[in-house]
């Protein structure tokens, strides 16, 4: 954009307000009150030579209903400064409902890609650690998450803000999208290999055959070594979806119980 009026110093000021974005969340605008606060930087510079009437009014706008994920706040932060700035006064319903149509897919791409993607990675690899014993894991975990959430609301603010309309076209609809599947495969990948290394469910059962002994864990790692540890993942997850998460930790105390019941039977060692 040429002749911006909204200086790179606006969107940094963006960026550390919506820090605290969540921090007003109510049930009848949801993030409308942080979405104002973090955007106000931006309004300031645009109305600083309007009348105050103008720059409450424009205030009121952005205090309608709006939720989004907060990572994905930041990209429509950016491109709401944009369509702010181009547009005149007689044209501001166009920024209204660009958020509305923003905040419902973005949400979207945001859940999938940081919420059930890289957090879990994130959670995997620090538990992982942790269950050697190292204090390293919960450390990483708040590192390798935090690195990609505070990154991606910086360059998501200053990315939305000079593509500006471009966003809400095909092209760059369709690229968010690539970009969200791609992570859904990569974070499957990544699942999918701490499941075998670090889900481990080994039966100790063994059933007598004349004077042959039959050991279940042998028989069936010959067929399909971890086969145990993937059903009892596979359990849980169905579990888990059916109920919504709701009850997950209902879930991880009823394993532990009934992990040590099936200790002390000799089934599980």
């Amino acid at each position: 954009m040429e002749n911006n009026k909204i200086k790179k110093s606006d969107l940094n000021k963006v960026f550390l307000n919506m820090q605290f974005l969540n921090l007003t969340n109510n049930y009848e605008s949801m993030q409308a009150i942080g979405f104002l606060t973090s955007f106000a930087p931006v309004l300031k510079r645009l109305y600083q030579e309007q009348p105050k009437e103008q720059r409450v009014e424009a205030m009121k706008r952005h205090l309608k209903f709006f939720n989004s994920h907060v990572n994905s706040d930041a990209l429509i932060l950016g491109v709401t400064a944009a369509v702010e700035e181009s547009t005149g006064e007689d044209e501001k319903d166009a920024v209204v409902s660009m958020k509305t149509g923003l905040m419902g897919p973005l949400a979207g791409i945001g859940d999938s890609v940081l919420k059930f993607t890289w957090l879990p990675i994130c959670g995997s690899i620090g538990a992982a650690l942790a269950l050697n014993g190292s204090i390293i894991g919960p450390i990483l975990m708040f590192l390798l998450y935090n690195v990609v959430n505070v990154v991606s609301k910086y360059y998501g603010i200053h990315w939305g803000y000079h593509k500006g309309l471009e966003i809400v076209s095909g092209s760059g609809t369709n690229a968010l999208q690539r970009l969200a599947n791609i992570a859904n495969v990569v974070g499957l990948m990544v699942i999918g290999g701490l499941i075998a290394t670090s889900v481990k469910l080994k039966f100790v059962m063994e059933i007598g055959a004349g004077e042959n002994i039959i050991v279940l864990q042998e028989m069936f790692d010959k067929i399909m070594p971890g086969l145990f540890s993937l059903l009892a993942t596979f359990g849980v997850y169905r579990i888990l979806k059916r109920t919504g998460g709701k009850h997950a930790a209902l879930i991880i105390l009823g394993i532990m119980v009934l992990s040590i019941a099936l200790y002390g039977m000799s089934v599980l060692g």
